[in-house]
């Protein structure tokens, strides 16, 4: 594949941007200010950035207004630089193309349903009554069981498994490793061990849904878990069965959640958040890093928990303490009840 270069002028035009500069000067790429040569594209967005500019060999800058007057070359003024790059991005994209049609080396049952724009990579398997629909591409080891589906313009990368009878929607990206439609988590105690509980549900993905590398979505014990349209997903997140996430909510990395937690539409959920099973969180919720959500909310808010990152000689004195504050607690309580009864009755004596 040839190198994509595009004029100012044309990027200019892409972003509805004014363009201080040469508009005929050619970009082939995008990097940071640091790195970038005459025919690479940079972007700023915040005022601690700005120091790299006078030393910088970038071909041209996004920047804001409120910057412009800060850089003397090629520059694209637009209102929103961040909103800005990520569309430009997409301009030089260097995935690597499928070829159309289906490899010779993929596996795909008689009852399936391919549609003819669809890409299916090498080593590919596609089971019994599985739907493959147009301009979907599969990159080469992924696996889509019996009865699942996949909406138009969804691209899914090498080796994922997609389990049976789990539906993904349209103009969706899965990265590679990832599985969903495993069984979720659901065993019964007896005498003799635990009793397997089959997971009969399924799996149902919205439209333009991003869901990162290893990430791993269980399937419903009874009913489905699923994934509204826009929810966007980092890496090695565990979506445990029967979990609902809303809307455009997004899940950083490292994230657990546990069964039948239902996540409102518009939430973020920074990295290593544990969520418990069985509760509700409201719409547009935002948790820090690192926060164990023990129970729900009705109302949208930010929220954070754990103690943050100390001296670990402080940390030690702290976590004794930390063990001491129910006894605290008490004493405290009979040192106020003490002062109570020495305190007079009437407030004119």
């Amino acid at each position: 594949m040839g190198i994509t270069k595009r004029s100012l002028s044309e990027l200019a035009n892409y972003l509805d941007g004014e363009l201080v500069g040469d508009a005929n000067h050619m970009i082939s790429g995008i990097a940071d200010l640091q790195t970038a040569g005459p025919s690479e594209l940079s972007f700023i967005n915040k005022e601690s950035y700005l120091h790299y500019l006078p030393a910088s060999s970038t071909g041209a800058v996004i920047l804001s207004a409120d910057f412009a007057d800060k850089y003397a070359g090629n520059k694209l003024i637009v209102s929103n630089t961040y909103l800005a790059y990520a569309k430009v991005s997409a301009l030089f994209e260097s995935l690597s193309v499928v070829a159309g049609g289906i490899h010779p080396s993929a596996v795909i049952a008689a009852t399936a349903n391919i549609d003819s724009t669809a890409s299916i990579a090498a080593n590919c398997v596609v089971g019994e009554f599985a739907s493959i629909g147009p301009g979907v591409t599969l990159y080469p080891g992924v696996c889509i069981g019996d009865r699942a589906s996949v909406a138009e313009n969804t691209l899914i990368h090498p080796n994922v498994v997609i389990y049976h009878a789990v539906s993904i929607g349209k103009n969706c990206i899965i990265h590679s490793g990832t599985v969903i439609g495993s069984d979720g988590f659901g065993f019964a105690p007896s005498r003799d061990g635990w009793q397997k509980i089959h997971q009969l549900g399924g799996v149902i993905i919205g439209d333009d849904v991003e869901i990162g590398s290893n990430c791993s979505i269980d399937r419903g014990a009874l009913g489905n878990t699923i994934i509204h349209d826009g929810v966007i997903m980092d890496n090695l997140v565990h979506i445990a069965h029967n979990v609902k996430i809303g809307k455009r909510s997004a899940i950083a990395g490292c994230v657990g959640i546990a069964g039948s937690a239902n996540i409102g539409a518009n939430c973020t959920v920074a990295g290593a958040v544990a969520i418990n099973g069985h509760i509700d969180i409201a719409d547009n919720s935002h948790f820090h890093g690192g926060t164990i959500v023990t129970k729900g909310n009705t109302e949208a808010g930010v929220f954070a928990s754990a103690t943050p990152m100390q001296e670990v000689k402080k940390w030690r004195r702290n976590s004794v303490r930390y063990t001491q504050l129910d006894d605290m607690s008490n004493r405290i309580r009979q040192l106020e009840k003490q002062l109570k009864a020495l305190l007079p009755t009437d407030p004119a004596e």
